[in-house]
């Protein structure tokens, strides 16, 4: 059968490589250098899982979906996925992307889930965003692997509940555990935690609600399933910043995961975002990598 090598969860700063990499230096933004270093450390968490395929959960920005017909659920089927869109080019500096997909485990997954009573979409000429491109640049900027991709509705209510959320990742768990197959599969998907865009609060010294921030970041180090959906509803997160929802992405690769300690936390306040970079090891028992840097971070 088919081995869960790691699952990382993270948010998705469109501006990563564009304010480290590709301003000139006298430029950046001064946690430049802090914030590239930190991904990078981040990025060795799935090299060392030594995948061989890529589950990537993610969420359209309206650029191919919108409110006449967004799916609640999506997976790709299909042998290559473009990316990116002109305007993430454009605003961005997102250059564009051609991935390999898998078309056995993009079926299976795909059977598996609609068997286990989740009724997903299937596209079969999808093109893929920066929810999906931003990861691939900072923990394989080599694009290199095979993907199959996955997209949720976070933007265009009715939204699906977190518990929903939840219960898809279980079930994608169990899919995957289940594939006939000798290879290695991490799960890679991105989220938000307090987000506000196009609000008053965009712009402020720190995330829309630092509160909310430290509190989702210590329930998905830890596990908590249960305080999450006992607490996390659509009004508490629209209370956090108009573009929260997107933290149930990150519930759901905690899905994925299980009930159990991260294997690795960090994090940075962009001064008006707050960046979360999270990795579970199912096959290890909470080892301790990476609580020293979320214990500095919360200091």
């Amino acid at each position: 059968m088919a081995r869960l090598s790691a699952v990382l969860a993270t948010t998705h700063h469109p501006f990563y490589l564009k304010a480290t990499q590709l301003t000139p230096p006298e430029q950046r933004m001064p946690q430049a250098d802090e914030w590239r270093r930190k991904v990078e450390a981040y990025r060795e968490t799935l090299t060392a899982a030594r995948p061989d395929v890529l589950v990537m959960v993610g969420a359209d920005h309206f650029h191919q979906f919108f409110a006449d017909n967004y799916p609640a659920f999506l997976i790709g089927k299909q042998p290559t996925y473009d990316a990116t869109f002109y305007n993430e080019e454009r605003e961005f500096s997102i250059p564009p992307f051609l991935l390999q997909g898998h078309e056995e485990l993009s079926g299976f997954l795909l059977q598996g889930l609609l068997d286990r009573g989740f009724d997903m979409a299937v596209s079969h000429e999808l093109k893929l965003d920066h929810s999906i491109i931003c990861p691939i640049i900072t923990t394989r900027p080599d694009a290199d692997l095979p993907v199959v991709p996955i997209y949720t509705n976070i933007f265009a209510p009715p939204l699906p509940s977190p518990t929903r959320f939840w219960q898809l990742g279980r079930a994608i768990r169990e899919v995957i555990d289940a594939w006939p197959s000798d290879l290695s599969v991490a799960a890679v998907g991105s989220g938000h935690l307090s987000l506000e865009l196009g609000g008053p609060r965009q712009f402020g010294e720190t995330g829309p609600d630092p509160a909310f921030d430290r509190q989702a970041i210590d329930w998905l180090s830890k596990g908590d399933v249960e305080a999450i959906l006992e607490n996390v509803t659509f009004e508490s997160m629209s209370g956090a910043g108009n573009a929260t929802h997107g933290f149930m992405d990150l519930i759901l690769m905690m899905g994925i995961a299980g009930p159990i300690e991260a294997s690795y936390v960090d994090e940075l306040d962009l001064f008006h975002t707050r960046e979360m970079y999270m990795t579970w090891t199912p096959e290890q028992d909470a080892p301790a990598l990476g609580r020293a840097a979320l214990a500095e971070a919360a200091r």
